[in-house]
């Protein structure tokens, strides 16, 4: 009897979750949560952001006009690199004048050096729409609601202005209400001819005007319509066209669209054709879609926590997530789909740079259930392999697969420092988005098609470029870490990196690990041979060494030593006590080395560390420095310490993303844990929190998972299961593992009366 009533329980709390899922408004982001600002901002890296992972949107005030300052992902200058040409170009032309000639001066100048003076390949701006809004007199406030993605501008006078980039259509859209006179706006150019504006230079940065565009013409096609192209590089090209009406005379209503040709993601239509073919008739019915995706995005999980300001981070990261990464648009590079508004090529090009910016950028979308977006990555990942492949060929002179980690829109590499932008073991890290695209969907038929096939080359191509040591073991012929000992001849290691060896056991241990999920039992044990080639780690006193005879002994941005731990978990807390020992003696070791040349995404990135060391206190101060000193008040990543607090010597603010969305991931590892293929709920909270609560975060295995915590306690958990498998979770209410086999579509619930679930 007992025993009925225990399911009947877990039957009524599935049921109530489930509609609470679906209909409860409190899963929304909340008021707090949204931006607001006195004023319009008056730079455009603190600017009002808007997206819809192809177009995106900054909202601003320039030189007294409100400006919505346009992006596309697309826009790229794509011409080849002409030095990148040359027979030189090569991994062994590295490798003799690093092991030979002891001469780096060569390889700089041929991969490093044209990136001073030559401005592209890059990604470029779309343009912007100005109006003159000296008559609206003192704006009231300015809101970005995140339930929503609507700008909202309040005057003074009662004037009102709504502002979006539609979800689901291929612009975006603005309405003017309660205007005191006429409103027009103005279709602005980017500044590719040089005039008399002042611009906002930075050293390093490069001029629009470098390269080398006539400026597009803008044409009135009529009274309420313009129209904008402009010819980039080569075949890229694109349009802006912009339309609007003033029905009443007191209101302004209008619509944009910008199309691109040329590139992977172009329309076959011009922007007035794709305007009128894609775009609803109005305003209203426009927004109520834009709405609808919004909300629906937003039901799929939801988080509560005590702490106001990582609350509100975790729903404005995931906020940008949504923003710049969609189905059928490229994924999130640099600055994603807000590039530089200031008359210049973005930050580092604004490029795919896949040291750390490109993986980072996607570590939230896993657990924080939103699948769609982060197969965005993937699927670019799998629409650049032939380049890759090619490249390999050329560059590395094998068979196989690895990428550029400085690369553009179609995979091609750039340059740049050549020891982390040619580094050798790139597509080893790329492999864990595949491996954890697959973990968390157990999608089989993205195994079998996409991520088997993808990974398997990769370890194709680690075995042929490898060579033997004198002990016999694998090694690379030059192995790095990125950004380590900065573009010197000794940031090229003749002995395997900490770095590289992880990407490349990584990628032999899932490749093993896929192998036998599709039954190919012979191909798992020729990867478990492949590994046991390989060395271990290097370690010393102070933990994880950047590589054997080099260890950590000064302060450095980059965690690339300890990719082993974090994220890939290849040494885990979870693996014994010599691994909790190694673990913590190699964080303790870059706290103590200090914090002089840290950046925002070092803070993020130990904040993540910390929690998988549950250590949430220390998580918990680790991303309000990140929250405080190395945001804009926007919430873009900054890199700098913009409070100039001693946080770090970089005070510079080149914005990039990456921080952003790492951040979001420490957040979640404090709630959620399942790298270890068992279920850890709760797993870093902080020591002073007492109320939190989620819903729907995802677990390895396909499992949703939502959970409570009361006055300091856990009180439920409920586990529903996608695809059915075995489940394994911490529980908490017995101190022991509960594995339980579950079926597609069965919920189970843990509570401190009932333990044990069903």
């Amino acid at each position: 009897m007992v025993r009925v009533k225990h399911l009947l329980l877990i039957v009524v709390v599935g049921i109530l979750f489930s509609c609470r899922s679906g209909e409860e408004v409190s899963d929304l982001p909340r008021p707090y949560h949204n931006l607001r600002f006195e004023k319009l901002p008056e730079v455009w890296d603190e600017a009002l952001p808007l997206g819809n992972g192809l177009t995106g949107a900054l909202i601003w005030q320039k030189e007294g006009k409100l400006r919505i300052a346009i992006d596309r992902a697309d826009l790229w200058d794509l011409r080849p690199v002409e030095e990148f040409k040359s027979p030189d170009h090569s991994y062994q032309f590295i490798c003799d004048q690093v092991l030979k000639k002891k001469d780096i001066a060569p390889i700089q100048r041929l991969i490093d050096d044209r990136t001073k003076y030559d401005a592209a390949p890059t990604k470029i701006p779309a343009g912007a729409i100005e109006f003159n809004i000296a008559s609206l007199g003192k704006v009231k406030n300015v809101s970005l609601d995140l339930t929503s993605a609507v700008c909202t501008i309040l005057w003074e006078n009662g004037a009102k202005a709504r502002i979006f980039v539609s979800a689901n259509e291929k612009g975006g859209r603005f309405f003017f209400e309660n205007l005191p006179d006429t409103l027009s706006p103005e279709l602005i150019t980017p500044l590719y001819e040089e005039n008399d504006t002042e611009l906002d230079y930075q050293p390093g940065v490069n001029k629009l005007t470098a390269l080398g565009y006539k400026r597009g013409k803008v044409e009135r096609i009529n009274a309420g319509t313009l129209l904008y192209r402009q010819q980039g590089w080569g075949d890229v090209s694109y349009e802006i066209a912009l339309k609007w009406k003033s029905p009443s005379g007191r209101s302004l209503e209008g619509e944009y669209c910008v199309t691109s040709k040329g590139t992977w993601y172009s329309e076959k239509e011009g922007a007035l054709e794709c305007m009128r073919q894609t775009m609803s008739s109005n305003f209203d019915s426009s927004l109520a879609m834009h709405k609808h995706w919004w909300r629906e995005y937003w039901m799929k999980s939801f988080i509560s926590l005590p702490d106001t300001l990582l609350e509100k981070q975790w729903y404005l990261e995931m906020y940008k997530f949504a923003a710049a990464s969609r189905k059928g648009a490229p994924p999130i590079c640099l600055q994603a789909v807000w590039t530089a508004d200031n008359g210049q090529t973005p930050p580092w090009r604004g490029d795919f740079h896949s040291d750390l910016n490109t993986q980072l950028s996607y570590w939230a979308g896993y657990t924080s259930n939103h699948l769609e977006e982060s197969s965005v990555f993937t699927d670019w990942l799998w629409k650049i392999k032939e380049n890759a492949e090619a490249f390999t060929r050329q560059f590395y002179g094998v068979e196989g697969l690895n990428v550029p980690c400085i690369a553009t829109l179609t995979g091609e590499p750039i340059g740049g420092w050549s020891p982390y932008s040619h580094s050798p073991s790139t597509a080893g890290w790329l492999s864990h988005h595949f491996y954890l695209q697959w973990k968390y969907s157990m999608d089989t038929d993205f195994l079998k098609n996409r991520a088997y096939p993808w990974i398997k080359e990769v370890a194709q191509y680690f075995e042929n470029i490898s060579v033997r040591g004198e002990n016999g073991e694998r090694q690379l012929p030059l192995s790095t870490s990125p950004e380590i000992n900065d573009n010197r001849i000794d940031a090229w290691f003749q002995k395997t990196t900490n770095y590289d060896l992880a990407n490349i056991r990584l990628t032999y241990t899932v490749a093993r690990e896929m192998a036998e999920a599709l039954g190919l039992n012979e191909e798992a044990g020729y990867w478990v041979r492949q590994l046991s080639e390989w060395p271990k780690p290097a370690v010393n006193e102070s933990g994880l060494m950047i590589a054997p005879g080099k260890a950590q002994t000064e302060s450095h941005r980059h965690f690339s030593h300890l990719l082993s731990f974090h994220p890939f978990g290849l040494i885990d807390v979870s693996k014994g006590n010599g691994n909790i020992d190694l673990i913590l003696r190699s964080i303790k070791n870059v706290e103590m080395l200090g914090t002089d040349w840290w950046t925002g995404y070092t803070y993020a990135w130990l904040a993540n560390m910390k929690a998988r060391v549950f250590e949430g206190d220390d998580v918990v101060r680790n991303l309000h420095i990140f929250i405080k000193a190395f945001c804009s008040p926007n919430s873009f990543h900054l890199n700098g310490d913009q409070l100039k607090a001693g946080y770090s010597q970089f005070t510079y603010r080149p914005f990039t993303l990456e921080g952003n969305f790492a951040c979001a991931a420490a957040i979640q590892e404090m709630l959620l844990q399942s790298h270890t293929g068992v279920i850890k709920v709760f797993p870093a909270l902080s020591t002073k929190w007492e109320d939190v609560s989620f819903r729907h975060l995802r677990a390895m295995g396909a499992f949703l998972v939502s959970a409570s915590y009361e006055g300091g306690k856990i009180v439920s958990i409920t586990v529903e299961s996608e695809k059915g498998g075995l489940m394994k979770l911490n529980n908490p209410f017995t101190d022991k593992i509960t594995e339980r086999k579950m079926e597609a579509g069965e919920t189970i619930t843990f509570t401190n009366k009932f333990p044990m679930g069903k």
